[in-house]
């Protein structure tokens, strides 16, 4: 029995949310992103479209593009119920379905046809997603994901298309390379010096020749031109590491605002480590500076979720990794190396008090929020957080801000 792969994708996720909040906005251009200099744009109307704006590029440039554009700086907790509720509707409708993102979907529904059909299904799924939320949603239909989800790509917006058994490689052919999923701006460069821009012209490569210039990806990148490549849907998203970051409004040298944001950071990663009940064997500091360069720096520890080992850690990277005496535009802190597992006591330096500290103040976070309690090291930093559990298989929201 063959696969039969349904891909959902919410169009324009973040602005559809605005939308439906004010509908003062429809058939407005939109930008939803950071409302700074350095801000990026997250998610762009389709009227923003025809200036050349696109999400992912930076919001200064999009506002100078398209200046009758409305900027929102947009919510992402909003956004997050938005996505439940087409979550819950999907996870109700189809047996097996992957979250790959806020608001991009797949779905499972080999075997389908003997009962219903799965086009008609995946039909009248859509129908009752738009009918439900009122957000509109896209699909395509093919025998695996890569085909699926470029065939929503041509679908869109607010539309569907089925590609039939056998004309997969038919259908990719005419498009150009960077539809293909996992093709970014460096492989795009590589291959157009090479003259290869359609798929089609792809498909007449011979797969050594990929290989020679490409190594496994270029394995990868021609079996995808072929609508031969199989990837699996993955039900549950296990978290290897998480990570926060921050890039100041103005580049700065002023150590105790630096401190206090990676203090911040350090805290809250921990908090997020205990409520999942994991540990971290593996922390990093990351800084930029104002020329763009980025320097990191790591240390494996024995595996801990507590405070009083990571903060004092984290701060100990950063001075060993700051030597330049140069303005920084962004810090950021990484625990990975990530296990399942509670913090396991030191006989000889912790004590019950300490314990119980800990309990006490994850007892309010979760309660009142992750921002209710706090280091006063770190009140400088009052946004930092994530605003949910980063262990609970959901991807992260940050996955939607990609050029769409």
């Amino acid at each position: 029995m063959g696969t039969t792969i349904l891909h959902m994708d919410l169009d324009t996720f973040f602005v559809s949310c605005e939308r439906l909040l004010d509908t003062r906005l429809m058939k407005r251009p939109l930008l939803v992103g950071g409302l700074g200099d350095r801000g990026v744009v997250a998610a762009c109307s389709y009227e923003t479209r025809r200036f050349g704006v696109h999400s992912g590029m930076s919001m200064k440039v999009a506002r100078r593009l398209c200046p009758e554009a409305t900027v929102i700086k947009g919510n992402a907790g909003t956004y997050m119920k938005f996505s439940d509720n087409v979550t819950e509707i999907i996870r109700e409708s189809v047996p097996v379905f992957e979250k790959a993102s806020v608001d991009e979907f797949y779905a499972d529904l080999s075997g389908m046809d003997r009962f219903f059909g799965c086009y008609k299904y995946a039909s009248e799924l859509r129908q009752r997603i738009l009918k439900e939320t009122g957000l509109p949603i896209s699909f395509g239909l093919s025998k695996n994901k890569v085909v699926s989800k470029v065939a929503t790509g041509e679908a869109k917006p607010n539309n569907q298309m089925m590609i039939d058994l056998g004309y997969e490689r038919e259908f990719l052919a005419p498009l150009s390379i960077r539809k293909l999923p996992s093709v970014g701006e460096k492989t795009y460069g590589l291959l157009s010096n090479m003259g290869v821009t359609t798929i089609r012209t792809l498909q007449e490569l011979p797969l050594e020749m990929m290989e020679s210039g490409f190594g496994a990806h270029g394995r990868t990148i021609w079996m995808r031109a072929h609508g031969l490549d199989n990837p699996p849907l993955v039900p549950f998203h296990e978290r290897k590491s998480i990570s926060s970051e921050r890039t100041y409004g103005k580049d700065t040298i002023d150590m105790d605002k630096l401190e206090t944001t990676l203090v911040a950071m350090a805290e809250n990663l921990a908090y997020q480590l205990r409520r999942g009940q994991k540990m971290t064997g593996c922390v990093s500091v990351k800084i930029r500076y104002s020329d763009f360069q980025t320097y990191t720096k790591q240390k494996r520890i024995p595996y801990t979720s507590a405070d009083h080992i990571l903060i004092p850690l984290v701060r100990e990277l950063f001075h060993t990794l700051y030597q330049r005496r140069m303005l920084i535009r962004l810090v950021g802190v990484n625990y990975s190396h990530i296990v399942g597992g509670h913090y396991q006591i030191d006989l000889f330096e912790d004590s019950d008090k300490r314990l119980d500290l800990y309990q006490a103040m994850d007892k309010i976070r979760n309660r009142f929020g992750e921002s209710a309690l706090m280091r006063a090291s770190a009140l400088g930093a009052r946004t930092i957080g994530r605003g949910g559990n980063p262990f609970d298989g959901k991807p992260p929201i940050l996955l939607a801000h990609r050029q769409q």
